[in-house]
């Protein structure tokens, strides 16, 4: 489902929130932006693995058949996109230094913002944005592709609030 929603530019926003499960408080919210490098006039990705390239091109709509279809967007090789999002594992990863010890069990949940034209699978729910109260936010490394924007963000409970 992701990869067709990635795919049509129906992501808005990615949220992973981290839930204690005795106190159904959240503690955490892990929050990916998702925008798309984009004009307005369309877009058609293209992988050439070949090359190992990822580009895509921005397609214009309303020409006849001898002008130029699109302009070609800045291509990066799938080593430049995967060196970007290991940054942002490591960044992640290195977050256990400032955040608060979770001291419970606890789970998570997935929210995805989506447009409103997206097919959303029956199965499905609708959920409030699980947002902290009195809460501490840290902004993390962006990564683009050559279609993607991805600007992330982490949410916390400030630990003094909580039972120590």
């Amino acid at each position: 489902q992701m990869e067709s929603w990635l795919t049509y530019g129906d992501v808005q926003r990615l949220v992973v929130v981290v839930s204690g499960i005795d106190s159904g408080e959240t503690l955490e919210r892990w929050q990916f932006n998702v925008s798309i490098e984009d004009d307005g006039c369309g877009a058609l990705i293209s992988v050439n693995d070949e090359n190992q390239n990822i580009s895509s091109n921005v397609m214009k709509l309303g020409h006849s058949s001898g002008d130029k279809l699109g302009k070609k967007r800045q291509s990066k090789t799938v080593k430049e996109v995967h060196d970007e999002i290991q940054a942002i594992i490591r960044q992640i990863t290195a977050s256990v230094t400032f955040l608060p010890l979770l001291n419970e069990p606890c789970s998570f949940d997935l929210l995805i913002y989506t447009n409103k034209n997206a097919v959303v699978p029956q199965k499905w729910l609708d959920s409030d944005p699980r947002y902290i109260m009195n809460s501490q936010e840290v902004k993390l490394r962006s990564f683009t592709t050559s279609f993607h924007q991805v600007d992330s963000m982490v949410t916390y409970k400030e630990a003094d609030e909580w039972e120590l």
